[in-house]
């Protein structure tokens, strides 16, 4: 018999193989709505390798990321750094996930991440943001002995069913009650929060310091507020840090932002992962873990099969490692700095740009309606249509003219928001502010993007 030689998986064979077949894969096996979605606003692309804030086709073109993956690619795509440190654990052999043994790994990841928050004791580990969100809503039910979360209008805290039931908009939320009986208040409104915690029955307020959905900022003074009305009536503030968090807005977490702000929880990921091995933590106050783990009884009372695994904890070391050692937190703060104030100079320049907000490298672009007939007129007909089409109009163009990849930053938002990579550098932002010029002046002067933005219409009116 002949010997072809070894057998076994060959992942560049099949990629080799079968690579250009990926969104026939798509809408035959998996959320077939994607590629049909891709394909509609012509985001169908296939980027052959990435580097940083940077992909590439098989033509070899070059593309800047300002989505980084919904925030996270924190340290761009493939920092070295991280990969080696996912080397060496591979190399290492270790008897991970035995279930009945202490590794050193996850205890270290905790102990350099709770140097970022002093006045938090302990974590716990899991697989994503919405896993992270849902041990604080547990944890918060379990540690007061009350039922109910109060969450914020427009929020996004993750799409499982705990999660679901503060998420801030109803399109995620139809279909899938009964939920958890939680109640939304207004960010800010510290009314509306005193109102609710009268009622006796509230765990615990998780909140965005900024929230991703619109990239709106709690108000000042608002988290600090809300603290003392919470721990008033014996109520916890949980910090959804998942999107925010690890250097995001120019500081290790968000809610640092105000002073004297010290939530009881605390929700990372995203970023956390170095873009390889998913990852969640929930860190909390030694009060609170030693209520929900008050017994061995209780030692396995909040798990999760993969948390703590030792390619995830090798990642957030080198991750917490490289941004103390390339000052990352800083660099996002300059960088963000930076675009903020060069975008903000055009408000004055452009009628259909509105605002220009956010903090660090989580910047918002609104549009609105504009003041003169012809403009008016073209943006009426998109809102007839659906809310919204205009900033896609202006992400479409940045894609496939300028190689620019951003995002809408909600459904029925006029908003684009930017989440870079931490990485990014004044020559990046000067590629993204010539770019945006150019688009808006394209829309100003009644260019070929308003074709475009007739073909959004007659999908959206195809879809009602």
């Amino acid at each position: 018999m002949k010997d072809d030689g070894p057998k076994g998986f060959d992942l560049a064979q099949l990629l080799a193989e079968r690579g250009a077949e990926r969104y026939e894969l798509h809408t035959k096996y998996l959320n077939h709505q994607l590629p049909r979605m891709l394909h509609t606003i012509g985001f169908d692309k296939v980027y052959e390798r990435a580097e940083g804030a940077h992909f590439w086709d098989a033509e070899g073109n070059d593309y800047l990321d300002m989505l980084a993956g919904f925030g996270v690619m924190g340290l761009g795509r493939h920092h070295p750094v991280v990969r080696k440190a996912l080397h060496d654990v591979l190399d290492a052999s270790l008897a991970d996930l035995t279930r009945f043994d202490c590794q050193p790994l996850p205890g270290l990841l905790a102990e350099k991440l709770l140097t970022h928050s002093p006045h938090l004791d302990r974590v716990f580990f899991g697989n994503s943001g919405t896993e992270a969100v849902e041990t604080a809503l547990k944890f918060a039910r379990y540690a007061t002995g009350k039922p109910r979360i109060l969450y914020c209008t427009h929020a996004f805290h993750g799409l499982t069913t705990g999660a679901l039931s503060v998420n801030g908009e109803a399109g995620f939320r139809d279909g899938f009650a009964p939920l958890l009986p939680d109640t939304a208040i207004a960010l800010g409104d510290l009314d509306a929060l005193r109102r609710e915690l009268k009622r006796g029955d509230v765990a615990g307020l998780v909140v965005e310091p900024i929230q991703g959905k619109g990239v709106h900022a709690s108000p000042p003074g608002f988290l600090r507020a809300a603290q003392e009305l919470l721990h008033k009536y014996k109520a916890l503030l949980i910090a959804d840090e998942v999107q925010t968090g690890l250097g995001r807005t120019g500081d290790f977490y968000a809610y640092q932002h105000e002073e004297g702000v010290e939530p009881d929880l605390v929700c990372v990921a995203k970023a956390l992962s170095g873009g390889y091995v998913p990852v969640g933590a929930t860190l909390g106050k030694d009060w609170i873990f030693k209520r929900v783990y008050s017994s061995m009884d209780r030692v396995l009372v909040h798990s999760a099969s993969f948390g703590s695994n030792a390619q995830a904890m090798a990642a957030g070391l080198a991750v917490l490692t490289v941004m103390e050692d390339e000052e990352i937190v800083a660099n996002a703060r300059r960088t963000g700095d930076l675009l903020r104030e060069r975008l903000a100079a055009l408000v004055g320049r452009y009628e259909l740009l509105h605002e220009v907000r956010g903090r660090g490298l989580m910047i918002g672009i609104e549009f609105g309606r504009p003041s003169s007939l012809k403009l008016r007129s073209r943006w009426t007909m998109l809102q007839a249509a659906r809310k919204g089409l205009f900033a896609q109009m202006v992400v479409v163009p940045l894609l496939q003219k300028h190689r620019i990849l951003t995002q809408v930053s909600g459904d029925h938002l006029e908003v684009i928001k930017l989440i870079p990579p931490l990485v990014i550098d004044e020559a990046d932002v000067a590629r993204f502010v010539t770019a945006f010029t150019a688009v808006m002046d394209d829309a100003h002067n009644g260019g070929l993007m308003w074709d475009f933005g007739r073909t959004l219409v007659k999908q959206a009116v195809a879809n009602r």
